[in-house]
């Protein structure tokens, strides 16, 4: 399989440059206003795709948990419904799909369900997600796996052999990998940032980072190991009402963050030893009257 490909028209893989997606996830609560600020924010950062997240309630939600009470800033009502009061419905998510469009950036969905993947089809984005909580679900994986568009596949709390096993189903089409640790926030000592090397080792597909810390110097670093794409949550203010709240970048981290990325990308460089016209003043002072060391043949 290829080490690269392309998600809508950007190339993605090694030796092009980093795809920077922007997880909107489910942190606009529901709200039109706050989707809009936040694809305004990715656009601005400079950000290439914007990422949601879509479930059905009943599905994803487990019986057990479905009417337990839970205060909200709604006011007090069952965990089933507030999982409903967060979920975009068909005619926001035309909406995000139109706006989107207006503002030149690239959208898709970690899909939850069966039918959350043929409700995303119908908007025929230019990727798909498998999140981390659903790497185990077979069924999942091979309908998604029936849509021609390439697959992110992310890796938390799984094991090698699970990875396997979801790449062995996924494999079958365009495929990118994204090492992450589902803990959020994720401290450092659990980041483990060279299973982005070990899954390139492994596998012939692109393979990026999807970070749950609180800085921007991890996902930095797995830019310098090789990560293809960078995926970060991200919010308007981290005190805002939500589980994913507290590991997501602020408006201005964000914007630093591609800043930082792209910096990266240049100080890399191509691995092509050469001397630059910046280095011929000093050579020439610093080198003045020494011989080269003679090199004997073997």
């Amino acid at each position: 399989m290829p080490e690269c490909l392309y998600i809508g028209d950007r190339k993605v893989g090694k030796g092009y440059p980093t795809y920077i997606i922007a997880e909107i996830g489910i942190n606009h609560n529901g709200e039109m206003d706050v989707v809009r600020k936040l694809i305004d924010v990715a656009v601005e950062a400079g950000c290439n795709a914007v990422k949601f997240q879509k479930r059905t309630p009943e599905l994803c939600v487990p019986l057990e948990q479905q009417s337990v009470i839970r205060e909200t800033p709604w006011g007090e009502m069952t965990y089933l419904a507030y999982r409903h009061r967060v979920e975009l419905d068909i005619a926001q998510y035309e909406q995000i799909d139109q706006y989107c469009r207006k503002k030149h950036i690239a959208w898709f969905a970690s899909c939850w369900d069966l039918p959350s993947v043929d409700f995303m089809r119908q908007f025929d984005p230019p990727c798909y997600k498998i999140a981390s909580a659903t790497l185990t679900d077979t069924n999942l994986l091979h309908h998604v796996r029936r849509n021609e568009q390439p697959i992110i596949l992310s890796t938390g709390m799984s094991t090698m052999t699970e990875i396997r096993e979801a790449v062995t189903v996924l494999s079958k089409g365009e495929l990118l990998i994204a090492h992450t640790t589902s803990s959020y926030a994720c401290s450092h000592d659990e980041l483990n940032l060279r299973m982005i090397q070990a899954l390139q080792a492994e596998f012939d597909f692109p393979v990026g980072y999807s970070g749950h810390e609180k800085n921007l110097l991890p996902s930095c670093i797995a830019v310098a190991l090789g990560a293809s794409f960078v995926e970060r949550h991200i919010t308007l203010d981290r005190r805002m009402w939500g589980s994913d709240q507290s590991a997501s970048l602020e408006p201005d981290e964000l914007k630093q963050l591609v800043l930082d990325i792209r910096e990266v990308e240049t100080a890399l460089g191509d691995g092509v030893k050469r001397v630059y016209e910046t280095e011929r003043p000093i050579m020439a002072k610093l080198r003045n009257g020494r011989t080269s060391v003679p090199v004997k043949a073997d």
